[in-house]
């Protein structure tokens, strides 16, 4: 019975589990389980965008700062992977820097907005149509009697100004209380709330984010526009008057997920349209339950990031904690805003620093690149190998292409992404992994020129190299661990590759091509050894 060799066994999982994740890059039409594992190609290869984002943590206590740019990178983490982007990559740089890579993204202005959004989830009482009329005389006194004071107004340019001009010619003067005010020309009497003309919307929104405008506006009270309407940049906004009071927040939110609403519902602001449906948690279930029974008859407004995303009429008492968000939804547009608000609220405010777009045909050119150097690299070593060392570097040869294809499906298994320094690492890779094969082809050589026999020679070199082989690849990977820890980006996708080399260098030098010798090559009473 011949013996069980744990070589050959070694050498079969070997080559199945290279073949097996190298099949996809190949072969079309697998199944879907087979196929999903393909090799990640990263932002310099595939095209996408890159964002450097600036956290303002100047609000926050020293403590909170510390912990938020690393809460932040989880939560947008969190937002991209629900977004379907593969293998991002995101990192901290210096104390309040987040770099941000997507690669494959084609809708960069909706990851842009996804990544950004600090969705701070409100639920607020509107005013009645009596208290909100109170407020606003209240705004436009306060204005009228400080108009000089408000640098929004000032700063709005020509034909802002000349909008405000004509909104104001029916008023006595600018600072005539008696008049209709500043604030209240910019809007007129809606349905059920005020309205705000597409013309005025930038002086309103101007006005709104304007600190001296916010000392105007009545002490328990708040102005809102509702969200726009994406589908055109000349539409009329809504405006509410909201109590400042918080009712519930996003805190009390256990889950958002979208829906769409059947085409024979009788609401209008879901038949046929998605919108989102949210769940509260226990506690947040109880608030909402007392919050609907204290204020049967009057409006709840759903408020992200200080806009009015809907404002139902409440009925009746709800149990359960379960409400709807409404609103001029695309599919895309409720999807990104169900992302963010089971992700949570940022810690931290965050501004775009940068943005940059890399095309996809520069991405294809880098990969055109990368590979031509990788087959030159790879045939000009292999013929070295061939014509130095004969026979034993046509089998270096065979085994140095099968540590190219396990160095990608190792990539592919282990969810890794390519990159143009992981390039880089493989066609250095290819140099190295003869350097083994090498240190045992001149050990035989040595043994064959003292006389011995082919296979005396070839157990001796072994025998006598695997020491040096050992020491040499294990402190180059000792080095590329460093880099890897300590790296970030290119330089640890250029650590990854490295390390997968080397340590595949190593089977395919220590196992693999002496198996070969072994079965193949020195056999019988063989004299000679071509190497």
């Amino acid at each position: 019975m011949k013996k069980f060799s744990w070589r050959g066994l070694s050498i079969i999982i070997f080559i199945c589990v290279t073949a097996f994740y190298l099949a996809p890059l190949a072969i079309p039409n697998l199944p879907e389980w087979w196929a999903k594992n393909k090799l990640k190609l990263g932002l310099d290869l595939k095209g996408g965008m890159q964002i450097l984002l600036e956290v303002d943590t100047s609000e926050l206590s020293v403590a909170d700062a510390r912990g938020a740019v690393d809460q932040n990178i989880k939560i947008i983490r969190e937002r991209i992977d629900q977004f379907g982007v593969a293998e991002p990559s995101i990192q901290k740089l210096g104390e309040n820097r987040i770099m941000v890579q997507l690669p494959g993204v084609s809708d960069y202005q909706a990851a842009e907005n996804l990544i950004k959004q600090t969705a701070m989830l409100e639920f607020k009482i509107v005013a009645q149509p009596e208290e909100a009329k109170r407020v606003l005389d209240t705004i436009d006194a306060n204005i009228n009697a400080n108009l000089s004071f408000f640098p929004a107004l000032e700063a709005l340019d020509k034909q802002d100004k000349a909008i405000l001009a004509d909104t104001l010619a029916s008023a006595d003067s600018l600072g005539n209380p008696a008049g209709s005010g500043v604030f209240s020309s910019l809007i007129r009497p809606g349905e059920m709330d005020y309205e705000v003309q597409w013309d005025n919307v930038d002086i309103i929104q101007q006005l709104l984010a304007d600190s001296l405008f916010q000392r105007a506006v009545p002490a328990g009270w708040q102005i809102s526009l509702d969200r726009a309407n994406t589908e055109t940049t000349r539409a009329d906004r809504a405006l509410h008057v909201l109590s400042s009071a918080v009712e519930l927040s996003g805190a009390d939110l256990s889950k958002a997920k979208v829906e769409y609403g059947s085409s024979t519902s009788t609401d209008p602001r879901i038949a046929n349209k998605p919108y989102i449906s949210i769940e509260m948690k226990r506690e947040g279930a109880r608030k909402f339950e007392q919050v609907t029974a204290d204020n049967v008859g009057k409006r709840l407004a759903i408020v992200l990031d200080g806009i009015v995303y809907s404002a139902p009429n409440i009925q009746e008492r709800i149990a359960g904690g379960r409400a709807q968000i409404t609103g001029r939804f695309t599919s895309s547009e409720a999807n990104e805003l169900a992302i963010v608000l089971n992700t949570g609220n940022l810690i931290a405010p965050i501004t775009p620093a940068s943005t940059s777009i890399i095309g996809a045909t520069l991405g294809a050119d880098s990969i055109r690149s990368g590979s031509t150097a990788g087959i030159i690299g790879l045939v000009i070593v292999m013929f070295f190998m061939l014509i130095y060392y004969k026979v034993g570097g046509l089998v270096s040869d065979f085994a140095l292409v099968f540590n190219v294809g396990f160095i990608l499906a190792m990539l592919t298994a282990f969810g890794a992404t390519l990159t143009l320094p992981g390039i880089a690492g493989i066609i250095l890779t290819i140099g190295m992994a003869v350097d083994a094969n090498v240190l045992v082809f001149e050990r035989i050589r040595e043994e064959l020129d003292a006389g011995k026999t082919p296979r005396s020679a070839c157990d001796a070199g072994y025998k006598r190299a695997t020491i040096t082989v050992w020491d040499a690849n294990v402190t180059t990977l000792i080095a590329a661990i460093v880099l890897y820890q300590f790296g970030t980006g290119p330089i640890r996708g250029f650590a990854v590759t490295l390390a997968i080399g080397i340590i595949g260098s190593m089977f395919c030098a220590l196992v693999f091509v002496r198996s070969i010798f072994d079965t193949f090559i020195i056999t019988g009473t063989k004299k000679t050894l071509s190497i």
